[in-house]
């Protein structure tokens, strides 16, 4: 009886081998990065933070350009008029680098991506190439049309080469970017992330007008008045009017913000979704 319920229970053909006529890949980071950036330019926060960050930089620079005169550009490259707008855009890539994933912990989506891509690095690796390339050609095409523009309209009046500031900036404001994807994807909460992300740009710049009126302080307040955001910026644009271009600033943001794409893979590994 065991002998026959054995072969009865055994299906015919078992042994032969079954191909599926679906195909089957082996997924990769390619995959991860389609599927962000099908996501990215799917959303109308993209669209109007970058559009609006393309306005500030180009209208103000325009705007800046037109009240000054070539006596203005004897030792400043053509892009100092993007700076002016580049203080405010940077805002728009701040708030954009916080939804690139917080709105996604928001409204659960997260989960189905997680569930798509059990490889949670794999995302977060995707996130942070998409976004950063991303705001990095947006920010340099930007600045570099007010460049274009500036020289056309102050022809002859520098003889500074605009191209390194200009990729250099771009580079700083990418990197407070891809700073605040990173605390978006630690916090996991859109008003939480872009709030901090707001201090850190905005206390160091006011905080150092009271820690110079005591001496105690004095020393804490020159270096922190020294590596924040808009003096960064300035100094990238040859505006802080000595030789200094800016690049311990830009490695300073380098470190801060690879240290919180380090914290950010760690917790993503460590916490459930």
């Amino acid at each position: 009886m065991a002998g026959q319920g054995g072969a009865w229970q055994k299906s015919p053909g078992a042994d032969a081998s079954y191909a599926s006529p679906i195909p089957i890949k082996r997924t990769h980071l390619g995959h991860a990065l389609v599927s962000e950036w099908t996501k990215i330019k799917s959303v109308r926060s993209t669209m109007w933070t970058l559009g609006v960050f393309v306005v500030l930089v180009i209208g103000i620079g325009l705007l800046v350009s037109a009240q000054t005169h070539d006596s203005d550009y004897l030792d400043v490259p053509y892009t100092v008029p993007a700076f002016f707008g580049l203080v405010l855009g940077q805002i728009c890539l701040i708030t954009l680098g916080v939804l690139v994933i917080s709105s996604e912990y928001g409204t659960g989506m997260i989960r189905t991506t997680f569930t798509a891509s059990p490889q949670r690095y794999r995302v977060l690796a995707a996130k942070f190439l998409i976004y950063f390339v991303l705001a990095f050609v947006v920010s340099l095409v930007s600045v570099g049309l007010v460049a274009l523009a500036v020289s056309g309209m102050h022809s002859g009046a520098s003889d500074q080469s605009w191209q390194p500031s200009a990729l250099k900036g771009s580079l700083y404001v990418s990197l407070l970017g891809v700073l605040s994807l990173a605390v978006g994807s630690m916090l996991r909460h859109s008003a939480g992330a872009i709030t901090t992300m707001l201090g850190v740009v905005l206390v160091p710049s006011i905080l150092p007008a009271f820690l110079m009126i005591a001496d105690s302080t004095r020393h804490i307040g020159e270096t922190m008045a020294k590596y924040n955001a808009p003096s960064s910026l300035a100094m990238i644009f040859h505006l802080d009017g000595g030789s200094q271009k800016g690049t311990s600033q830009l490695w300073l943001l380098v470190g801060v913000t690879v240290a919180a794409v380090i914290g950010a893979f760690a917790l993503l590994e460590r916490r459930d979704v």
